[in-house]
């Protein structure tokens, strides 16, 4: 370690000051987007380089790589200095989203850079949910594209409130203003009841460096400032710290019996010692004792600092709940009204389930309905059935458990959510809250005396869910038929849910269509729900094809309570079997959505029961569910209260 001399004393107060100057300077977080080949990512190249942030080494090797993987023949292409991705330098696109921090004598930033591409519009949304400005860039000899029009609606989805319309490559339409002032008024036609409180447009050259942080001489008909001095000026706002203390629990923190301390980063206001917090969902209230963060205890903590919390007293909290400011508390509620930006390949229909994550909290969700879809040309709002790749759309979502959340508009970071697919686990969603939808006033949950045990036990049995699901054809009635009447002379109390029977009654409103297929699942996992919590061992035969629904059935069962029985039967054999003479008819094009012809059918990967039905009769198959259900006791005639089996 080099200690400090009168000679190096100078050096080390000129580091601790410029540190400290570094300190005290606001922070803009931005991002650029916008249309494929726009010059996002050469606009932050010039931007890296016209604040001296690359250093000699990284010079040389951008110049190499510009001879390599450039677009701009000799010239240094300032593009390959974010496009880190081989795949990225290969296609001359950005797919990733890439950071970087750069700085000027007034101020700090972290900018975002975006792909432009409409394949990756995720990545542009998750960029953007940090940022306070959009650079919004668009290509001079283009105008404004429908990509531009996306990408501006969900920068204002997600809460920014500053944009500024860079029109780039004025170069090469000869720096002309009147090109200029047709692609503003096009931009602000569109763009000006979007809620931004500021829109700044500046005509640049990203490439040879116009109007970037340097005036252009080329550009004497602009008077508005360079994009660097606008940066520099634009309001930052803390309004985060201003609004009600809101603390996503993330860690409950107890590396001893005499400590415990609640973790994470407070979304907003502000906490200090002997203030009262409130637990969200619970509604119990403790002060704060001790403030503990990196380096000691605090006197204060404020919005974006990662601190644990003490308070004096044993409450129940733990990781997904929110301690907040007693007299302004967040909505808790099971069902909502939000803005989603879709980004599946697969559409959104309503009735189809997810995963759904808060800040630190998850629940299961289904997608009850869509209100409209956004028309990103005129933002005029259309009925829609269902929400494709990358549109913009209004539903209601309802859980299986309640979520603490403010509305995304008063609270960025409490107000959004992603949604995720069960099965593959991709993100397929991001959503902003709108409100709470409360459930009527006249509408509670009435307390019952006699529950599901005494029920059970009543009936001596254990109750249980065994789901029959496969192909049409594959044996499912005809197996769970003659496994009701075994186990009904053997004195137990069953009920079968019949696919074919409940379209004659509970579901005789819906049709085929995969939303349809899903809302007639979701009524008879519900009414299975039922009957089991009556008792019952309830035997369930529907062809059931989507695994995230069958997930969705197991989900609302107790533990160990869904029984999924998987009727193997090829494709080829239920065809040649064909009871009921659907598969001629669909092969023919006679009958739609048929499972196994024109619908999929997602074979179950994990089930407790598997049976090959080829070569064996249905009575083989029922010995061998009575077989499996014997060796986990689950049919038997004894069953007491609390205690199982």
């Amino acid at each position: 370690m080099q200690h400090v001399t009168p000679e190096n004393l100078d050096a080390v107060e000129g580091v601790r000051a410029y540190l400290a100057s570094q300190e005290k300077k606001s922070l803009l977080r931005f991002l650029t987007c916008g249309s494929v080949d726009d010059g996002k990512s050469t606009l932050i190249g010039r931007l890296l380089s016209d604040t001296k942030q690359i250093f000699e080494d990284q010079l040389a090797t951008l110049e190499q790589d510009s001879r390599r993987h450039g677009t701009t023949g000799d010239e240094m292409d300032f593009a390959l200095l974010v496009d880190g991705l081989e795949a990225e330098r290969e296609q001359g696109i950005t797919i990733d989203v890439a950071y970087r921090f750069f700085a000027t004598p007034k101020r700090k930033f972290i900018v975002a850079d975006t792909p432009g591409h409409e394949q990756y519009t995720r990545n542009m949304a998750t960029g953007a949910s940090t940022c306070d400005l959009a650079i919004v860039l668009v290509d001079a000899r283009q105008g404004v594209l429908r990509q531009t029009r996306r990408h501006t609606v969900i920068a204002s989805l997600l809460g920014i409130r500053h944009i500024v319309v860079a029109i780039n490559k004025i170069d090469l339409v000869g720096f002309d203003q009147g090109v200029f002032d047709r692609i503003v008024a096009d931009y602000r036609a569109f763009a000006g009841t979007l809620g931004f409180r500021t829109m700044e447009a500046i005509p640049i050259s990203a490439r040879y460096g116009d109007n970037v942080s340097q005036r252009s001489e080329q550009l004497d008909w602009y008077s508005g400032p360079t994009l660097v001095e606008h940066l520099e000026t634009v309001p930052v706002d803390d309004e985060a710290v201003e609004r009600p203390f809101r603390l996503p629990v993330q860690y409950v923190n107890r590396p001893n019996l005499d400590f415990r301390g609640f973790a994470g980063t407070i979304a907003s206001g502000s906490v200090s010692p002997g203030d009262a917090v409130v637990v969200a969902k619970s509604g119990r209230q403790a002060k704060v004792r001790r403030i503990v963060a990196q380096g000691g205890d605090l006197d204060r903590a404020v919005a974006g600092q990662a601190v644990t919390l003490v308070l004096d007293e044993e409450v129940e909290v733990s990781r997904g709940n929110v301690l907040v400011a007693p007299s302004a508390r967040p909505q808790v509620a099971d069902r909502f009204s939000a803005s989603v930006v879709w980004f599946d390949e697969k559409v959104l229909r309503p009735g189809a389930g997810y995963v759904l994550r808060t800040a630190t909290d998850q629940a299961s969700a289904t997608v009850d309905k869509i209100s409209h879809r956004l028309n990103i040309n005129d933002f005029s709002e259309e009925e829609a059935r269902e929400l494709e790749l990358n549109e913009v759309g209004d539903v209601t979502i309802t859980l299986q458990s309640p979520v603490a959340f403010d509305a995304f508009a008063e609270n960025r970071t409490t107000g959004a959510f992603i949604l995720i697919d069960r099965i593959t686990n991709a993100t397929v969603g991001a959503g902003m809250i709108r409100q709470a939808i409360r459930r009527a006033d006249n509408i509670h949950w009435q307390s019952l005396d006699v529950g599901r045990d005494a029920r059970a036990t009543l009936k001596h049995q254990r109750p249980a869910v065994l789901w029959f699901t496969g192909l049409s054809g594959s044996g499912k009635s005809t197996i769970a038929n003659l496994l009701e009447k075994k186990l009904h002379a053997a004195g137990r109390h069953t009920y079968i849910l019949d696919g074919d029977n409940v379209r004659h009654g509970l579901n005789r409103d819906l049709g085929f269509t995969e939303a349809d297929r899903a809302e007639n699942i979701r009524r008879v996992a519900e009414v299975a729900r039922l009957m089991a919590d009556a008792g019952l061992i309830v035997i369930v035969s529907f062809i059931s094809p989507f695994r995230s629904e069958r997930l969705l059935a197991r989900e609302l069962m107790t533990e160990g309570e869904f029984i999924e029985v998987f009727v193997d039967t090829p494709f080829e054999e239920c065809v040649r079997r064909d009871p009921k003479g659907l598969y001629a008819k669909a092969l023919k094009g006679e009958i739609d959505n048929f499972t196994g012809v024109d619908s999929p059918y997602e074979s179950p990967e994990n089930p407790e029961l598997r049976l090959q039905t080829l070569g064996r009769t249905p009575e083989e198959m029922v010995e061998a569910v009575e077989r499996w259900l014997t060796e986990r006791d689950i049919a038997q005639q004894h069953y007491e209260s609390g205690g199982g089996i």
